[in-house]
C-alpha cells in the first residue's frame, strides 16, 4: 500500500517536470469543456494506456517495442488533426483531406454527450502512447521492478498508480487553464486567438515528440528538478534501503554486535536455471550450517568491489560451519547465459556455490531489490541480518562470527577481535575513491537513460546519427556515429563510432559486449583528446588500444594522481559493439 502511495506522489510531480510539455497543450485544449465529459475521460485514456504500455515493455519483446513504435505514429496523426482542427476548422471541413475533416468532427464531438465523452478517451489513449515521463528516483524504482519480476499485477498497479498522479495534477492544469482562458474570453474576447494558439502548440508538441525532443532534450532544460522531493520520499519510506553501492548494515555496529533479531526464514532454493560449482541445494539440507547468501551479477561493479571479502568469508570459515551461495541474478540480457556466468565465475576465482537464478526465483522469495545484498543465515534456517551494497565489511564478518558461534562451532582466531581481512585487490575490485566520486553510474539504454547530450535526444527503437556537442557539462554523455538505442543499451552500426562523458572519478568503468562473441571490437580511448597513458585502465594499453572480446565490464581509465573531472571518449574501430553502462570508482 505504501508503494502504491509512493508511485501516485511520484506521478503528481511530473506537473514540475519538463517532459510533461508536450501533453499539456492537448489537456489545455478540452479546459473549457465540461470536465466529466471531456477533462475526466482523456485523463483516463492517458492513465490506462500508459500503464498499459509500460507494464507490457517489461516484457522486453522485440514485438512489443515495434508495436508501440507503430502506435504512437498513430497517435501523432491523430494529434496532428487534433491539432489542425483548432487551427483552420472551416479551411478544414472544406478544403483538406478526409483525415483532416475527420479531425474537425473529433474535436466538434468533444461537446456531444456519450459521442464527446469517447472523443475525449480517444484523445486520452493518444496522449498515454506519446507521453514518455522524465525517469526520476521513483518511476526508476517501479520501472527496475517491472524488469525485474515482469509485467504483472503488482507492476501494473504501480505504474497505474503512478499514472493516476501524473493525471491528476493535470486535472489541476484544466480546472485552472479553464477558468483563465474563461476569463481571458469573457474580458478580452480572444477565444479565436486561444483556439488558435493552443492549435499552434499542440503543432508543435506534435513535432517535437515525432523529432524525440520529449525524451532528449527536454529532460536537459529542467529549472525545477523533482528528483530530490522523490528521492525524500523514498528514505522516508520503511523498509526502503539504499541504491547499490551504498552500505547499510541491520542489528550491527562497529564495537560490539547487540543481540541478532529473527527477520524470516531461509526461502525455498528451488526455480533456479542450474548450478555451478555445486549440486542443487536446498534449505532443509542446510540445517546446522551457518549459511551467507550474496545476491550479484557479473557486470555490477559493485558486486566486483565486494567480491574479494566474500572469496575470503568463504575460504577462511568453510571449516568451521560456514557456506556461501552466490546467488547469480542477471541485470542484463547477456548475463542470463550460462557460459557467460560461468567463464565470469572462473575468472573471478569463485570456488563457492553459485545458483544462476535468471527467473529471479530466490530473488523474490527473498523479497531482495539490491545488488550486492548479503542474508545471514543461523544454523536452524533463521535469517538474523541483511546488509545492502559495498562497505561495513569488518561488521559482516562479525555477524558470521557470532552465528557460528551460536551454532557451537570453533573459530579460527577466535581470541582476537572479528578480523577485517585485506583481501588482495586490483583491477576493478580495488575500493573505490568515494572522496573523488562525483559521477553516478549510468545507463545507456532508453529504458534508464539521463544526461544524455546529443543534439536530438535519443530515437529509442531505431538506426540514427548521433553527433558529440563541443562541449559538455560533467557527467554528461553523448553518441557519435550511427548507433540504435534499444531498451538496455546501443548498438554500434559502423566502424567508426564514439561515445564521450564528463565525469569526476578515479576509475571508470563501461559494460561492453560484442555482437558477435567470434569478432571482437577494436577500440581507442582518450582522456581530454589525449592517449591515458599512466591513467589507462586495467583494459586498456597505455596508448588508449583495446578489444571488446566478452561480455563484461571493461576498467578504461584508473586516473594516475590528482583525481579531476575529465572527458572520456571511446572510439569503435568496428562496429558490432554493444553499450550498457558506465560505472565509477
Amino acid at each position: 500500500m505504501l508503494l502504491l502511495v509512493l508511485a501516485y506522489l511520484g506521478g503528481v510531480l511530473t506537473l514540475l517536470s519538463p517532459c510533461i510539455l508536450p501533453v499539456l497543450p492537448f489537456v489545455f485544449a478540452r479546459s473549457d469543456r465540461p470536465f466529466l465529459r471531456s477533462g475526466l475521460p482523456l485523463l483516463i485514456g492517458m492513465a490506462l494506456m500508459f500503464a498499459v504500455v509500460a507494464s507490457l515493455a517489461a516484457v522486453s519483446s522485440q514485438w512489443v517495442a515495434q508495436a508501440n513504435q507503430i502506435g504512437r505514429w498513430i497517435a501523432l496523426v491523430v494529434m496532428a488533426m487534433f491539432a489542425l482542427a483548432l487551427l483552420w476548422p472551416a479551411f478544414a471541413n472544406r478544403l483538406l483531406s478526409p483525415l483532416q475533416r475527420l479531425g474537425v468532427r473529433l474535436s466538434a464531438s468533444a461537446d456531444e454527450g456519450p459521442a464527446g465523452v469517447g472523443t475525449s478517451l480517444l484523445i486520452g489513449i493518444a496522449t498515454g502512447l506519446l507521453w514518455a515521463p522524465c525517469a526520476g528516483p521513483i518511476l526508476g524504482l517501479i520501472l527496475t521492478g517491472a524488469a525485474l519480476q515482469g509485467a504483472n499485477v503488482g507492476t501494473s498497479g504501480l505504474l497505474l498508480a503512478y499514472a493516476l498522479g501524473a493525471a491528476t495534477s493535470l486535472a489541476l492544469a484544466i480546472w485552472i487553464g479553464g477558468r483563465v482562458f474563461a476569463a481571458l474570453k469573457r474580458h478580452l474576447g480572444a477565444g479565436e486567438w486561444i483556439r488558435r494558439g493552443l492549435g499552434v502548440a499542440a503543432l508543435l508538441a506534435v513535432v517535437a515528440i515525432a523529432m524525440g525532443w520529449d525524451t532528449g532534450v527536454l529532460t536537459r532544460l529542467s529549472t525545477v528538478s523533482t528528483a530530490k522531493l522523490e528521492q525524500g520520499l523514498l528514505d522516508a519510506l520503511p523498509g526502503q534501503a539504499p541504491t547499490a553501492g551504498s552500505s547499510m548494515m541491520m542489528a550491527a555496529n562497529d564495537s560490539a554486535l547487540p543481540a541478532l533479531p529473527v527477520e524470516g526464514t531461509l526461502p525455498s532454493l528451488t526455480g533456479v536455471t542450474g548450478w555451478l560449482n555445486s549440486p542443487p541445494l536446498d534449505a532443509q539440507a542446510l540445517r546446522g550450517k551457518v549459511v551467507l547468501v550474496d545476491f550479484w551479477t557479473y557486470s555490477c561493479i559493485n558486486c566486483l568491489r565486494a567480491m574479494p571479502h566474500v572469496r575470503e568469508w568463504a575460504e577462511r570459515y568453510r571449516d568451521h560451519g560456514l557456506v556461501v551461495i552466490g546467488v547469480h541474478a542477471p541485470e542484463f540480457a547477456f548475463e542470463r547465459d550460462v557460459r557467460n556466468v560461468q567463464r565470469a565465475v572462473t575468472d573471478l576465482k569463485v570456488t563457492y556455490p553459485v545458483a544462476i537464478d535468471n527467473d529471479f526465483a530466490i530473488w523474490r522469495g527473498f523479497n531482495n531489490r539490491y545488488w550486492p545484498a548479503h542474508y545471514f543465515i543461523d544454523a536452524q534456517g533463521r535469517i538474523r541480518a541483511h546488509h545492502f551494497g559495498e562497505g561495513n565489511y569488518a561488521q559482516s564478518e562479525q555477524i558470521i562470527r557470532q552465528l557460528l558461534r551460536e551454532a557451537g562451532n570453533t573459530l579460527p582466531g577466535d581470541d582476537v577481535p572479528a578480523m577485517t581481512m585485506e583481501a588482495a585487490r586490483d583491477g576493478v575490485e580495488r575500493e573505490a575513491d568515494m572522496s573523488n566520486l562525483k559521477s553516478p553510474e549510468t545507463y545507456i539504454g532508453r529504458a534508464r537513460a539521463e544526461n544524455f547530450a546529443s543534439p536530438g535526444g535519443l530515437y529509442a527503437g531505431r538506426a540514427a546519427d548521433y553527433r558529440v556537442p563541443a562541449t559538455l557539462k560533467l557527467n554528461q554523455w553523448a553518441l557519435d556515429g550511427r548507433w540504435v538505442v534499444g531498451e538496455e543499451d546501443a548498438q554500434l552500426q559502423q566502424a567508426g563510432g564514439r561515445i564521450a562523458f564528463r565525469f569526476h572519478a578515479r576509475d571508470l568503468h563501461l559494460v561492453l559486449a560484442p555482437q558477435d562473441a567470434s569478432k571482437p571490437v577494436r577500440f581507442k580511448v582518450r582522456i581530454d583528446g589525449q592517449v591515458p597513458g599512466a591513467s589507462a585502465g586495467g583494459d586498456v594499453s597505455a596508448d588508449g588500444s583495446g578489444k571488446v572480446d566478452g561480455n563484461r565490464l571493461y576498467q578504461l581509465i584508473r586516473q594516475n594522481g590528482a583525481v579531476q573531472e575529465r572527458t572520456f571518449e571511446i572510439e569503435f574501430l568496428d562496429p558490432g559493439v554493444h553499450a550498457y553502462a558506465f560505472t565509477f570508482g
